[in-house]
């Protein structure tokens, strides 16, 4: 099984950390959807850019052609998201776990026609992402997260 070495510090945010714990300890089969809504996510880790720990974090599942979008969206906050600069710092250190088991993936953030192809797939995973995109000024990054 695909792990990434060190210290894992869990999310901050209780219901993250708690989604989280619960998708991994259950092989995916349970914590599978974003809150009450239905909709699946996947489960990132990473490795934090200025701690070095392992962290983890939730995200919805847009997945195309066995590779996924991770919209850095953060609910439509201001800033983007600490794991948006975790994995850019460390784009070939990254896990997906969509399922039992978590598989490395590259990761590289997509612009112009790709982001707006991307875009699109997001939004019809999660049509949630344009009330959130309205909220804020910055343009939410799209990265792309492909098999190794």
């Amino acid at each position: 099984m695909a792990s990434i070495e060190g210290t894992y510090v869990p999310n901050t945010q209780d219901w993250v950390r708690d989604q989280v714990e619960t998708y991994e300890r259950s092989g995916g089969t349970e914590a599978r959807t974003f809150r009450d809504s239905g909709l699946p996510i996947i489960v990132i880790t990473m490795r934090g850019v200025k701690t070095g720990h392992v962290r983890k974090t939730a995200l919805m599942r847009t997945e195309h052609e066995g590779s996924y979008a991770l919209v850095a969206g953060a609910g439509g906050a201001p800033n983007n998201p600490g794991w948006y600069y975790n994995i850019i710092a460390s784009p070939s250190e990254v896990l997906i776990q969509d399922g039992p088991t978590p598989f490395r993936v590259t990761v590289r953030e997509v612009t112009g026609d790709e982001r707006a192809l991307w875009w699109e797939r997001a939004i019809a995973a999660f049509p949630g992402y344009i009330e959130r995109q309205a909220k804020t000024s910055r343009v939410f990054p799209v990265l792309v997260a492909s098999p190794q």
